[in-house]
């Protein structure tokens, strides 16, 4: 469900929405100081699996078999545990037959890239996903390497990274392509945008460069060794945060009216998240702003869903 503060009213009397039907405020919600319109990952997601488990539907009642992903989690770490679960939940509500290969962290990288090698040869296996992090023995690089690129459906192979480059993407990186989804829900044009990324990973900061550019907004990625950081921040329509630094994008760095999407998920000392933008003094400033959690994460993971069916209907296509 989307929360959106309604052209005409009051602050606080905002409107909800849900599949485009707006619905009556929640009396729990009245008087929240929030100006900023809440693009809501949650209910992104949801109306994304719907679409997703209509599409295995319609595949199966045409006599196609279900999507199929597997996930290799390599050792015992528990917030991979718990990614892996949500993964394989989310798989089980579109209708994909999912597979779990769990190996012990003592795993030899031959041994990881031979099984690889068996998972690229299986016709029933669309996507092939490796949790990470991998133990210290293992070079993530080479995994992410040996999957075909048809199968990437992490959207890292150096072929689906090139193919977005040229402007010609096919499986693309999940966190990116889940922002460009929730961009696409505001309703406003992104060309001539000014598009500020703070952070630059293989994971997101690159790629997200890569998605803006496409979407023809003028693109900075900012870093460690970027001067006037703020200044940059402060003359952006679009700020992206991913730094890993908790409530690091503060109220006085954001253009009014900016749209501000924010990747990170940092836990505080007290236990609670929060992300890497300050979000309630940012709400006051910003049109458009993600909550943390709910946000981005579960995007990600139904862009994996995404993902996974573009690469079984592409796998459909070569076989026809």
């Amino acid at each position: 469900m989307i929360r959106a503060a309604h052209n005409g009213v009051n602050r606080g009397e905002a409107l909800w929405y849900h599949a485009g039907l707006p619905l009556e405020l929640p009396d729990s919600t009245a008087g929240n100081p929030m100006s900023a319109q809440i693009l809501d990952g949650k209910a992104i997601a949801a109306d994304l699996r719907e679409t997703i488990k209509h599409r295995v539907a319609e595949r199966l009642a045409s006599g196609q078999r279900a999507p199929g992903l597997v996930v290799v989690l390599v050792g015992e770490n528990p917030a991979s545990q718990v990614y892996v679960r949500n993964k394989q939940k989310a798989c089980e509500q579109v209708g994909f037959h999912s597979e779990l290969i769990e190996l012990p962290k003592e795993t030899s990288q031959d041994e990881l890239l031979r099984l690889i090698d068996e998972l690229n040869g299986r016709d029933e296996v669309d996507g092939i996903l490796v949790q990470l992090p991998l133990p210290e023995q293992i070079d993530e690089d080479a995994v992410t390497e040996r999957i075909l690129p048809t199968k990437d459906v992490d959207g890292f192979h150096p072929y689906n990274i090139g193919r977005l480059v040229l402007r010609q993407p096919i499986l693309r990186p999940c966190t990116p392509r889940g922002v460009m989804t929730m961009l696409e829900r505001t309703g406003i044009d992104l060309v001539g945008k000014d598009a500020v990324i703070i952070g630059q990973s293989n994971i997101v900061g690159r790629p997200m460069f890569l998605e803006l550019l496409m979407a023809r907004c003028t693109v900075t990625v900012c870093h460690s060794k970027t001067k006037d950081l703020a200044g940059k921040v402060g003359a952006a329509d679009i700020v992206v945060a991913a730094v890993g630094v908790p409530k690091f994008v503060k109220a006085d760095w954001v253009k009014p009216g900016a749209i501000v999407i924010d990747v990170g998920i940092n836990r505080l000392d007290d236990g609670t998240l929060c992300g890497d933008v300050d979000t309630d003094p940012v709400s006051e400033v910003a049109s458009w702003i993600t909550p943390v959690p709910g946000g981005v994460g579960p995007m990600t993971i139904a862009t994996l869903l995404e993902n996974t069916l573009q690469a079984a209907e592409l796998h459909a296509e070569q076989h026809a």
